[in-house]
């Protein structure tokens, strides 16, 4: 792990229904099951700030590879989905949706870069092999 860029550093307490904050103070939150968990709801949980996190780290990617390739990408947005299902075995899985838009780009070439994307974000990276990830371009796959 020779080096390393950046480190995030998190405690949390309770589980989904309970508290977590950053070492820094940045970001502190309530956990809460969500209602269509048989939760309280009220708070956030662990697939939102990671539908959040997946986001904001691929537009990041995306950034990256647009500027390597010289092209303008700055209207670039993302709707993330992160699913929570059953394994069948008593355990859990995740499937990410990731839906970008790019208006200003044509489509041939906006789907190179979110398949650029896909191939340099940490998260990609991480998830790669481990969880299904659908990309979407304008609510269609590419």
């Amino acid at each position: 792990m020779a080096n390393i860029l950046y480190t995030a550093n998190a405690h949390v307490t309770g589980g989904r229904d309970g508290h977590g904050r950053t070492a820094d103070g940045e970001l502190d939150v309530d956990l809460r099951r969500p209602k269509e968990m048989g939760g309280e709801g009220g708070g956030t949980n662990p697939e939102e700030l990671f539908a959040v996190g997946y986001a904001a780290c691929f537009e990041s990617a995306l950034a990256v590879v647009a500027r390597r390739s010289h092209v303008d990408a700055d209207d670039v947005s993302i709707e993330s989905a992160v699913s929570l299902l059953p394994t069948g075995d008593g355990g859990f899985k995740l499937a990410v949706t990731l839906d970008v838009s790019l208006p200003s780009i044509d489509r041939v070439v906006a789907a190179e870069l979110v398949r650029g994307a896909h191939k340099v974000c940490p998260y990609s990276n991480a998830t790669r092999g481990n969880i299904d990830v659908d990309l979407l371009l304008g609510g269609q796959p590419i």
